[in-house]
């Protein structure tokens, strides 16, 4: 009979929101798999929990799955987490999923952690019919992308790092156009947690003002 693998949310910033559902797996599981042995392993030790880490990430997962696999058919279970937040969401684990749905081995996914999910709530922007983007590409492609997302007629959910976080605000400017509503919101759960709304023009304004740090997801509308 084949083990099962759990894909386990890891808080985003507060530690608080590590759920008792979470630490029961860990703990129960046959060993753990992560991005970073160091940064999942202080999380570990936080939580007293003391199970064998194997790395896979973005570099090694396509190699790495066939091993996995072969393990849960031989009965044994297995958590996967990342740095932060909930697996697959823009963080390795989609090929670990499709996989054992090819095998047909059982997944359990516990609800968590995931930084899209507060600021879409708490950008007071339309929330009912949403599209998440996460990443823009970083090249190749992103243009068309852009694009795209701003023929949806419906809210846009991005991911963007702090030093690219001006250039995707005008660039929202340029293919949304200068009416659209954005919400930045950074640091969730974190001690300096922020959330800015406004026009693309006030939040262009609100960046160049100041150096962001830390994730940051914008909540972007051009139909409001």
């Amino acid at each position: 009979m084949s083990g099962i693998v759990y894909f386990v949310p890891t808080p985003i910033g507060n530690l608080d929101d590590m759920t008792f559902r979470a630490i029961k797996v860990l703990k129960e599981v046959d060993y753990i798999l992560c991005e970073d042995t160091r940064t999942s392993g202080v999380l570990l030790k936080h939580f007293e929990i003391s199970k064998p880490l194997r790395s896979y990430h973005l570099h090694n997962e396509h190699n790495a799955t066939d091993k996995v696999i072969q393990d849960l058919n031989d009965g044994q279970n297995i958590a996967i987490i990342t740095d932060a937040g909930t697996p697959g969401i823009s963080d390795p684990g989609y090929l670990l999923a499709k996989a054992a749905a090819d095998n047909d081995i059982e997944m359990i996914c516990l609800p968590g952690a995931t930084a899209f999910v507060p600021a879409l709530v708490v950008s007071g922007l339309p929330n009912h019919d949403f599209y998440f983007a996460g990443f823009l590409p970083q090249k190749k492609g992103r243009q068309t992308k852009l694009k795209q997302l701003a023929e949806e007629k419906k809210t846009i959910v991005l991911y963007e790092s702090p030093h690219k976080i001006n250039t995707t605000l005008e660039q929202i400017k340029e293919f949304f156009g200068e009416h659209t509503k954005v919400s930045l919101s950074r640091e969730i759960s974190k001690k300096f947690e922020e959330t800015k709304r406004g026009t693309i023009q006030e939040l262009i304004e609100f960046s160049k003002s100041k150096t962001l740090k830390g994730e940051i997801v914008l909540v972007v509308n051009n139909v409001v």
